[in-house]
């Protein structure tokens, strides 16, 4: 099976300390990688140079583009296409109500779609019914219309996580997802995770939690705290 992205030689420098060096590892479509470590060992610092959110001292990120390894580089758009990027912060406006916050982020998703020349521009949008219906499979019943400010931080969670059931994203990125997510809504985020990879996709998330889902292609990244 082909390798659809790589990382490669991989160094991160973070306020003097360096956090990693010489990191590789690579994913193919229907693979997870889980990356592991002490609070500290760069973690999320490794999701957000993937994500392209950080520049890393050395190294380079690859993407396949029509059947070739191609070094990303600081030209990403393609590869951003099929990104779904979600930090350990919710990232809600929690002046908005659930189905305001889930509503906001697929018009800016469809708008950034209807730009490009890849993604078919005239595909509809979920209506506010099947919002609601995602987001009362969520946990979320009767705290649809609430400020999220008023809402837990598992519930905030969840309307952050609504994004993996509304998005077309083939790589999916993740910081902590399991934070403030009850043991239901671990198991039925692991399920999500298997048909994403069921259907081609690949992640690569960090938890603190086990992973209690058996995942058939699951690879691990392992980062010590240096010294």
């Amino acid at each position: 099976m082909s390798v659809a992205f790589s990382a490669k030689n991989l160094c991160c420098i973070r306020q003097d300390r360096c956090l990693f060096e010489g990191l590789g590892f690579e994913l193919s479509s229907g693979e997870i990688v889980q990356v592991e470590g002490p609070n500290g060992a760069g973690k999320s610092s490794l999701l957000r140079i993937l994500a392209g959110f950080l520049t890393p001292e050395s190294g380079e990120l690859y993407w396949e583009k029509e059947g070739q390894q191609q070094a990303l580089g600081r030209d990403r758009s393609e590869f951003n296409e099929d990104l779904l990027f979600i930090g350990h912060k919710a990232a809600i406006n929690p002046h908005m109500s659930a189905i305001e916050n889930v509503q906001f982020w697929m018009q800016l998703h469809h708008s950034q779609e209807h730009s490009s020349q890849v993604h078919d521009s005239h595909k509809s949008l979920p209506t506010t019914d099947e919002v609601f219906d995602l987001l009362g499979r969520l946990g979320l019943v009767g705290l649809e219309d609430v400020p999220t400010s008023q809402l837990s931080a598992g519930q905030q969670r969840k309307v952050a996580l609504a994004r993996l059931w509304l998005s077309k994203a083939k790589f999916w990125i993740l910081d902590e997802p399991f934070t403030a997510i009850d043991k239901k809504g671990v198991s039925g985020l692991q399920v999500k995770f298997q048909q994403h990879l069921d259907s081609g996709g690949m992640i690569v998330l960090t938890t603190h939690q086990d992973l209690t889902a058996s995942f058939d292609r699951l690879k691990t990244v392992r980062l010590e705290y240096q010294f």
